[in-house]
């Protein structure tokens, strides 16, 4: 793997009032269906600059999120589906953010455990998962940062973590209302991305 799990000697912690306060916010969201799309048969995760061990890592990433083409399964196992599909026009889009919001208050990093699934929507409304997001919140004073993108942090904690050999973006403020300011790292593991595997947007998704 390219990196293992962080020590967490080394990491700020979340404070307790932190962490609950972190899965409020990533719990104000609404539930997901229980519908069980079809899988997508045609995942495309090649990334020519990663490196062999990268490339490796990103295989066994996606041996280990296949059971999440089953959007049931996802919400069995705690992500919670937010309202809002995430595009730009003329850029593409990220889709649907199912987050789980234990493994968001853990702010280690695991390339096996992604705490956020981005889910597309067909034609028929049913959900199927194209990418995968690695997201740590940003820390101010222990606590993560619930500011408006013109409202920064006035101080940060924690630096951006690195997985697959790549530094997360940001920090910048949330997507949606509830999600908080963070770092991310974007993979798209489940559906091809013109514009690379770690891009943020998908040029060839939009929003229904």
């Amino acid at each position: 793997m390219p990196q293992s799990q962080p020590d967490r000697n080394h990491l700020p912690a979340i404070t307790p009032a932190g962490s609950a306060l972190l899965v409020a916010l990533l719990l104000g969201v609404t539930g997901a269906s229980a519908d069980e799309p079809a899988s997508d048969p045609t995942p495309a995760c090649v990334e020519s600059g990663c490196g062999n061990n990268c490339q490796n890592a990103l295989a066994t990433t996606r041996r280990s999120t296949a059971k999440y083409l089953n959007e049931a399964r996802a919400v069995r196992d705690g992500f919670i589906a937010d309202p809002f599909c995430i595009a730009i026009p003329g850029v593409g889009a990220m889709g649907f953010h199912y987050v789980n919001p234990e493994w968001v208050a853990d702010i280690a990093v695991n390339p096996l455990r992604p705490e956020v699934l981005l889910y597309a929507e067909r034609p028929n409304g049913k959900r199927h998962l194209v990418a995968l997001e690695y997201l740590v919140p940003v820390l101010s004073g222990g606590m993560p940062w619930q500011g408006s993108a013109s409202e920064p942090p006035p101080t940060i904690d924690n630096p951006p973590p690195v997985l697959f050999r790549r530094t997360f973006d940001g920090p910048m403020p949330g997507h949606t209302p509830t999600m908080p300011w963070h770092y991310e790292l974007h993979v798209w593991a489940w559906q091809h991305n013109p514009a690379g595997t770690f891009a943020p947007f998908n040029p060839r998704l939009s929003c229904p």
